[in-house]
C-alpha cells in the first residue's frame, strides 16, 4: 500500500505561480512511477505530467508543456508538479498517483496504469 497525501493547492489569479507536492507513506516510493492528473468541473480527467522512478525521464500533456514541471526526491518521498504561467483553464483538482515499474526509467501516461491515488487539490485559476 501507499499512501498518498496533496498539498499547495489555492486560488490564484492568471499568470502566477503555484508548487504542489504529494508526499508519500507506505512502501518503497522509487519503486513506483509518479505522475499528475487533473479534473475539471464536467470534465474527465485528464494527464498533466510523469516521471520516471529514478526522476530522468518525464513526460507532459502538450496543454502544460513549458509552463509546468514535475520532480521528484526519492529521499523525501515526494513528488512535486512546479505550475508557472497559470491559465483559468489549468483551474481543477489536481491529483497525483502511483504506478509500480520495474523499470527506474519508464512512466505512464494513461490513469490505467497508476496503483494509488491522492485526495486532490484544488487549483482555482482567476481571470
Amino acid at each position: 500500500q501507499v499512501q498518498l497525501v496533496e498539498s499547495g493547492g489555492g486560488l490564484v489569479q492568471a499568470g502566477a505561480s503555484l508548487s504542489l507536492s504529494c508526499a508519500a507513506a507506505g512502501r518503497a516510493f522509487s519503486y513506483y512511477g509518479m505522475g499528475w492528473f487533473r479534473q475539471a468541473p464536467g470534465k474527465e480527467r485528464e494527464f498533466v505530467a510523469a516521471i520516471s522512478r529514478s526522476g530522468t525521464n518525464t513526460y507532459y500533456a502538450d496543454s502544460v508543456k513549458g509552463r509546468f514541471t514535475i520532480s521528484r526526491d526519492n529521499a523525501k518521498n515526494t513528488v512535486y508538479l512546479q505550475m508557472n504561467s497559470l491559465k483559468p483553464e489549468d483551474t481543477a483538482v489536481y491529483y497525483c498517483a502511483a504506478a509500480f515499474k520495474a523499470s527506474s526509467a519508464t512512466y505512464s501516461i494513461s490513469d490505467t496504469d497508476y496503483n494509488y491515488w491522492g485526495q486532490g487539490t484544488q487549483v482555482t485559476v482567476s481571470s
